[in-house]
Parts: structure tokens; C-alpha cells; sequence
């Protein structure tokens, strides 16, 4: 086995550590990803060997080393986004907390998914099912649709590939988009308001409302949003919710080189 191929599979494994969230057997990773058993086991044992990866033997399951955790930890510290985004989202969630207390959260597209980085909490905490470090289907959040709606179509097409054959999405509490042709109607309507809005798909009796800030090249590099209590917000609150995360989106978008 060259080093190239091997690193490849190794890190593939690393993702689907990540993916499953709990641990897992090696069977069910070589299974997962086509690997010969034996191949698995060799590069899951150079992977504990290095702290990524750690082996619960009494229960026959493998799961993420602290080396892990420390490059993930690592990566949200450095990154540019999040300095750039944490006061804005402070400054948004104080703004907004006498009239609908709200959950401030920066995300970012990963794939057909969000990964949430950011948490700002109101003073009268806001219970949320997303958390820093969480993903969730895009397509149903308001901070993946905001971003979604920035592609052009061939790249939501690239985003949406697997899901062509079926044109079937995947739902959460029976609300949203169930297929990509009904998400492409509801992405129009989210890029002529300029922002977007999921009132009950993640989790009844909460809605979102997400605004994306883009690059140098106008393409989305995440999206600020507010999550607060459905029955907490009139439709003049949500629209001014929607002017407050415009307007930070577009600092935010400066301060990652937009013009």
C-alpha cells in the first residue's frame, strides 16, 4: 500500500468517526467505506498509535482520540470567520433581546450540510437543538438555505448530486422542503428577500431567521442567524430581525474581502 492511498484511507476513516458521532465497530468502517477488513484494522491501529483515534475494546468499537478534538479545537481558534463573526453575533443578540430574546449562531456549508461554529446566548437562554460543533441537513435550516440560495445553479446542482437520481430530501418534523425541485422554488424566494426563514423544521415552536456573508468572488462563506421562540416574534419582529442580520452580514462580508 503506498503512503498517498493510505492517507487517504485513513482519513476517510477519521470522517466517518466524525460522522457516526459515537463509536463504532471496524466492521461497520470497512463496511462503510469498501475497505478490506485487514486494511481497516491496520490503519485504525496507526491511528491509535497517534492519539486520533481510540479503541474501546471491551465493547469491539473505535471513536475519535483527543488529537482529534485538538485539531478541531485548533481549527475554530484560528479560523478568520469566527473572529470576525463573534461581536457582530454579540451585538445582534443584545440588540434584539428586550423585544424576542434570540440565539445568535455562525455557520458555515459543508457539503448538503451546515456546521454550526458559533453560539452567542441572550441573557434568558433560548434552548436550540444546534450547538457549535452540530451539523444539520441545509435544506432545512434557514442559515443553509441563505447560503444555498447564493449558488448559481450548477453548483447547487454539484452540492445536490447524489440526491438527483431520487430528488428526495430528507425531513425533520414533516415541514420544508421534501424534494430538490421544491427547495429550488423556495431558494428563489429566499434570493429576491435577501435573507431566509424556517419557522418550526428543525424543531417545533422555533424559528430562524438567517442572513449568508460572502467572499471576494460573491460566493457564501456562512451565515449569521437568530433562532428564537415562534411565538415570541410578529411578522414586524421577524422582518426587523431580517434588517438587523442584512445589515451584519454585509460587515461581515467586508471584513472577509466583498466588495
Amino acid at each position: 500500500m503506498s503512503l498517498v492511498p493510505a492517507a487517504s484511507r485513513a482519513l476517510a476513516i477519521l470522517r466517518v468517526l466524525a460522522k457516526h458521532g459515537q463509536p463504532i465497530t471496524a466492521a461497520a468502517i470497512a463496511k462503510e467505506l469498501d475497505l478490506p477488513r485487514s486494511s481497516t484494522y491496520q490503519l485504525l491501529e496507526a491511528l491509535v498509535a497517534e492519539d486520533f483515534v481510540v479503541h474501546f475494546e471491551n465493547e469491539s468499537r473505535w471513536g475519535l482520540g483527543v488529537v482529534a478534538f485538538e485539531l478541531g479545537n485548533a481549527y475554530l481558534r484560528h479560523d478568520p470567520i469566527e473572529r470576525f463573526a463573534r461581536p457582530l453575533l454579540k451585538e445582534l443578540v443584545g440588540a434584539t433581546e428586550a423585544q424576542v430574546p434570540a440565539v445568535g449562531q455562525l455557520g458555515i456549508l459543508v457539503g448538503d450540510e451546515v456546521l454550526y461554529l458559533l453560539k452567542e446566548l441572550p441573557l434568558h437562554p433560548v434552548t436550540v437543538v444546534s450547538d457549535i460543533g452540530v451539523r444539520l441537513p441545509a435544506h432545512l435550516t434557514a442559515s443553509g438555505r441563505a447560503m444555498l440560495s447564493r449558488l448559481d445553479q450548477k453548483q447547487l446542482r454539484a452540492t445536490y448530486s447524489e440526491t438527483r437520481s431520487t430528488d428526495a430530501l430528507t425531513n425533520r418534523t414533516g415541514l420544508g422542503p421534501n424534494r430538490l425541485a421544491e427547495l429550488k422554488k423556495q431558494l428563489e424566494i429566499d434570493r429576491r428577500l435577501g435573507y431566509a426563514i424556517e419557522d418550526g423544521q428543525i424543531s417545533t415552536g422555533y424559528c430562524s431567521v438567517s442572513v449568508a456573508a460572502v467572499n471576494h468572488l460573491n460566493l457564501p462563506t456562512a451565515a449569521l442567524t437568530l433562532t428564537f421562540r415562534s411565538e415570541d416574534a410578529s411578522e414586524s419582529d421577524r422582518l426587523e430581525i431580517a434588517r438587523l442580520l442584512m445589515a451584519a452580514a454585509s460587515k461581515l462580508s467586508k471584513r472577509m474581502g466583498a466588495k
